[in-house]
């Protein structure tokens, strides 16, 4: 293509000038990655850190209502009163479940009796969250087996584990009996199996384990679970998961981000920003090459004209001028792209004294299919304004200047 070859030659003909522009091109896309990477890889972290203790989707009983009894006629209307000492149940859990665990964006799926209690040791007495699980489900959820601090996590024996703030304040340590009331008020000596400490204080001053049999009884339950909580492989799966189960089981589906409204608006609000931010990059490397080649159409405007008044068309002309953006835009942006991910890579290996990395970039997250096809299509907008005054460039004009 002729038209290609002229573009080629114009770039060529000023190597100095063509570096400085492909490298602004360049230094713009890495820029653009950098910031994709680095606010997709924080809100990862984020994610991670909100979900990695906790369930990604919720499964409930549906919220009772009180029903209002009459109908036309009648002057007076009755309320049907619900029980509240009677607990709500998932009853059919167990289809539930193997409908869950079916789905290939889950990975575990637990189900759970939950229920309030006191833990008391002579005159000591402590409320606790009492959460009753199968034991070899128990890192399900939480992996709970991993942050012992001393017992083990054998459920299986009939014991209790409890994080290590409530044993401290109890004055407990695995192996002690303890007494254990529930809200439903059943009472029944346990043995401290493990002591567990997670970091979070609420969980360890306020939540103990015991297995699914053990919660039975205790709980007045003796055939359904009171939730079912499910991990999913993606995190960000779980409103579509969330509504899929909820429309096919009839149960109270709710995702983590209902749970978490607060962290939602906040990495949306990121989100916008580092948008904004890769805007004005993107700007930035139009103006930058628009104003390079309105200074090419200026400086070639003899030679512009010698072509038009061999009868070259203004359509031959333009296409030069946008080939040039072309040829700029994909060179800049595999160029950014490569220096972008590299310079990702590097400050993604960078860690603190205790392993951990110091920023929280995804280098695999940089965008660079959306850095790419954005600067190629600014670089030819970019050049359009060029190309069509240069295709306007009167031939006797041009020629006499």
């Amino acid at each position: 293509m002729f038209a290609f070859t002229v573009a080629r030659r114009y770039l060529l003909s000023n190597p100095l000038q063509t570096a400085l522009l492909v490298s602004g091109v360049a230094l713009g896309v890495t820029i653009f990655v950098f910031i994709t990477a680095l606010i997709q890889g924080l809100a990862i972290l984020l994610i991670a850190q909100v979900t990695a203790n906790s369930a990604h989707v919720t499964l409930e009983p549906a919220t009772r209502t009180a029903r209002v009894l009459g109908g036309p006629g009648v002057d007076t209307e009755a309320v049907a009163l619900v029980s509240t000492f009677q607990r709500q149940q998932i009853r059919e859990w167990s289809s539930t479940v193997a409908l869950a665990k079916q789905q290939p964006a889950v990975s575990t799926v637990s189900p759970q009796i939950t229920g309030n209690a006191f833990l008391s040791k002579g005159e000591s007495a402590a409320p606790v969250s009492v959460t009753g699980v199968a034991p070899e489900g128990l890192d399900a959820i939480t992996p709970i087996s991993t942050m012992l601090v001393g017992g083990d996590a054998n459920l299986e024996a009939g014991g209790i584990l409890i994080g290590y703030r409530l044993a401290g304040d109890l004055g407990l340590s695995p192996g002690q009996p303890v007494l254990l009331r529930t809200d439903r008020g059943v009472e029944r000596l346990l043995t401290v199996q493990g002591v567990f400490k997670t970091g979070v204080q609420a969980v360890d001053e306020r939540v103990a384990y015991m297995s699914l049999s053990l919660a039975r009884p205790l709980f007045l339950l003796p055939e359904g679970v009171t939730n079912i909580e499910i991990k999913l492989v993606d995190p960000q799966g779980a409103r579509p998961l969330a509504a899929f189960l909820q429309g096919a089981t009839g149960l109270r589906a709710t995702p983590w981000q209902d749970k978490n409204l607060s962290l939602n608006d906040a990495l949306v609000a990121q989100a916008q920003t580092g948008s904004l931010i890769q805007a004005f990059s993107l700007v930035s490397i139009i103006i930058g090459i628009a104003s390079a080649l309105v200074l090419s159409t200026y400086r070639r405007r003899s030679e512009i004209g010698i072509m038009r008044a061999f009868g070259v068309s203004g359509r031959f002309v333009s296409s030069v001028f946008i080939l040039q953006g072309l040829m700029i835009g994909l060179i800049g942006g595999l160029t950014g792209c490569a220096a972008g991910y590299a310079l990702c890579r590097l400050l993604a290996g960078l860690t603190r004294a205790d392993g951990t990395p110091m920023l929280p970039i995804a280098p695999e997250q940089g965008g660079y299919l959306a850095a790419m096809v954005l600067t190629t299509l600014g670089a030819v907008l970019a050049s359009v304004a060029p190309a069509r005054s240069a295709a306007r460039l009167d031939p006797l004009d041009a020629i006499q200047q």
